[in-house]
């Protein structure tokens, strides 16, 4: 299982890539191996400015469906075009490559130098070990 170094983590097994006040959002290779198969991801939040641990979509997978909760204030700019039903339709991307193309959200940051409560690679594979 892929616990790359370089990305930030959270309780709810997603990953956060930040670069200056942009922060890349998808969910681990870990979550989507226990989701198994992914038949649908929504965004419903783009343009819409959320606190840390609100709710800004959810996934669905053949057995169950999961709440997506954002690991850090700020807006929802982006949603990926891939996994979206009106544009690519893809959301097995996020089983394919969940730290590459199938990433899910990016946010403009409220505070980038707020990391207050996300976990680092190492803390991260210790939890879910």
């Amino acid at each position: 299982m892929k616990v790359p170094a370089n990305l930030f983590y959270t309780e709810e097994h997603e990953w956060v890539l930040i670069e200056g006040n942009i922060a890349t959002v998808g969910i681990t290779d870990y979550a989507q191996e226990a989701l198994d198969e992914l038949v649908y991801v929504e965004v419903e939040t783009v343009g819409e400015t959320l606190e840390r641990n609100e709710i800004f979509g959810t996934v669905e997978a053949v057995k169950t469906t999961s709440d997506l909760f954002l690991p850090l204030s700020g807006k929802i700019i982006e949603f990926n075009s891939e996994l979206d039903e009106n544009e690519g339709d893809n959301p097995t991307m996020v089983n394919q490559d969940p730290y590459g193309k199938g990433w899910i959200i990016k946010i403009e940051l409220s505070d980038p130098e707020d990391r207050e409560g996300l976990l680092s690679a190492e803390e991260y594979k210790e939890a879910i070990a």
